[in-house]
């Protein structure tokens, strides 16, 4: 009702401003061709009434222009049809260069829906790096040798510039200028327009890339999860979004999740051997892969290096080892344009992570960076989750931590997939006694590599050893089997713990060792005891000489 009341106001308003330029046009005819009145020769008059005339005229052709603009109240915004119906950009996928490796699973899933009748909208997921828009592009060409219409968007953190774009999708596929025009003056809702066309419209795939701040998608404040706005799983054909948002809560129940994980060893090889083919063997390849963590942008980085031929290192066994003693420049090198462009930081490894972190703090999660360094100062090992505690967190960096905060910021990391918790989404049977934390070894390896030395490093390192000594002294002191599993997780962590503390606070160290190795030998955990005593061994050699007691 608000847009018809609207629109009569706009064709009255059109109207009368029509008839009074016409009545205008009139007197000015009559004026210069017609016998004149005896009042008229009064020219000063006529030309008085002429300019009021002329001034009303203008005033109704605004009036007019701002009602045909102005969303009126509780009633549908009108938008500019011109942007509409002319893209300024290209919205073809973009090319892929080299086969698609260790992804069939994901692309026949999105293959199967783009091939059904019934759409849907599948959200491609997971973390910087782990090559999603690649997944995309090439789901995208499949689609498009199968006859569908593809159409590419990315995401700019725009709501209306989505609304255009997804506008000119649905133009692209049939939606008639007319019923544009009828979004441009306000009497239908554009989202409404595209998705009741979408809906009824088979034989497409429509990917939106790089949506890393769902919920400014819009229109409008509701989440995407209410399926309201622009992201909707209820078309005919299939939406495909791309983002580091992995939780189920951010896009409902109707999309089809696929939360994308590193290459396994083989396929990171095969990555490697596709962009420098003569750089080594299959197996110097899956080596070198597996250190890389089996991370996307890391193996086409390497791969791309070792490919020019002025590079210093050329084959895949010297890269691996050059990554011990130059691994800032060879993956973490700075580059000048990722602090401010975020398209050229998704391509640098140093920065990939630190967009996902900007969102984070941006959204209220003012701990999720200082948790996440701290973690990478940890080794790179399952964490029990009761060793990351406000105090923790707070000795180490001074910031005021709540246990509320360090839960958000733990949640945080784990929904844009820069940590993962093992075992929590398994069958309970399955699930291990104590929750644990593991960040991704080169999101580890990257971020440790990125703090600045010697602080805050050592302050942080000195709490974080402080507090490893206090959770030792607590699993000690639990009855019967309760402190077990944790004492398992806590092993791997204090060989250098003992080695940080070696020699200035040697005997509290190699005391904490001890106390662990027993809780481990009761538990029957021998390979973790005999790690800390071999470890404690050494470090007596060293400090006390081979021929002490």
């Amino acid at each position: 009702m608000a847009g018809s009341r609207r629109a009569a106001r706009v064709g009255s308003a059109v109207s009368g401003g029509s008839a009074l330029i016409a009545f205008l046009v009139g007197i000015v005819t009559n004026y210069v061709t017609a016998e004149l009145p005896k009042w008229a020769e009064n020219t000063v008059l006529v030309w008085s009434v002429f300019a009021g005339l002329a001034v009303v005229s203008l005033g109704l052709f605004f009036w007019e222009r701002r009602l045909a603009t102005e969303a009126p109240d509780g009633g549908v915004r009108p938008v500019p049809l011109g942007r509409i119906a002319v893209s300024g950009h290209s919205m073809n996928p973009p090319t892929v260069s080299a086969p698609v490796r260790g992804r069939a699973a994901e692309l026949e899933r999105i293959g199967a829906l783009v091939r059904g009748s019934g759409g849907g909208m599948v959200v491609v997921c997971g973390a910087g790096g782990l090559g999603k828009t690649t997944l995309a592009a090439e789901a995208a060409a499949q689609a498009r040798a199968q006859g569908q219409v593809v159409v590419w968007v990315r995401w700019r953190d725009d709501p209306d510039q989505l609304g255009q774009d997804l506008a000119q999708a649905a133009h692209i596929l049939g939606l008639p200028e007319a019923r544009l025009e009828e979004a441009r003056t306000g009497r239908v809702s554009l989202v409404d327009a595209v998705w009741e066309h979408l809906a009824t419209t088979p034989g497409w795939l429509i990917v939106v890339d790089n949506v890393d701040t769902p919920t400014r998608v819009g229109p409008g404040s509701g989440p995407p999860a209410a399926y309201r706005g622009w992201l909707r799983p209820h078309g005919g054909g299939v939406l495909l979004v791309t983002t580091r948002d992995t939780s189920r809560q951010t896009w409902g129940p109707d999309a089809d999740l696929l939360h994308l994980q590193p290459l396994v060893d083989d396929a990171g090889a095969a990555v490697l051997l596709d962009a420098a083919p003569h750089a080594g063997t299959a197996a110097e390849a899956e080596a070198l892969a597996v250190r890389l963590g089996g991370l996307p942008l890391a193996l086409n980085a390497a791969g791309t290096y070792l490919s020019v031929p002025t590079s210093r290192h050329r084959t895949f066994t010297v890269y691996q080892h050059a990554l011990e003693a130059e691994f800032a420049d060879l993956l973490g090198a700075e580059h000048p344009a990722a602090a401010t462009d975020p398209a050229v930081a998704r391509r640098v490894v140093r920065h990939t992570w630190d967009l996902s972190l900007d969102q984070l703090h941006s959204d209220g999660y003012t701990l999720a960076r200082p948790v996440l360094q701290l973690l990478a100062l940890l080794e790179p090992a399952p964490v029990p989750r009761t060793l990351i505690t406000p105090e923790l967190v707070t000795d180490a960096t001074g910031l005021p931590a709540t246990a509320a905060a360090v839960d958000a910021a733990l949640a945080g990391l784990r929904q844009y997939g820069l940590l993962h918790t093992p075992g929590a989404d398994a069958p309970e049977p399955a699930s291990p006694a104590v929750s644990q934390l593991q960040l991704h070894p080169l999101v580890r390896e990257v971020t440790a590599h990125t703090l600045a030395r010697p602080e805050p490093t050592t302050a942080w390192l000195a709490a974080l050893d402080e507090h490893l000594a206090q959770a030792v002294a607590v699993v000690a002191g639990l009855p019967g089997r309760t402190g077990w599993p944790t004492a398992r997780l806590l092993a791997p962590h204090l060989p250098a713990h003992l080695d940080r503390n070696t020699p200035h606070n040697f005997t509290t160290a190699r005391n904490t060792l001890d106390s662990l190795a027993d809780v481990l030998d009761a538990a029957g955990a021998a390979s973790e005891e005999l790690l800390l005593l071999r470890h404690v061994m050494d470090a007596e050699s060293r400090v006390l000489g081979s021929e002490h007691p």
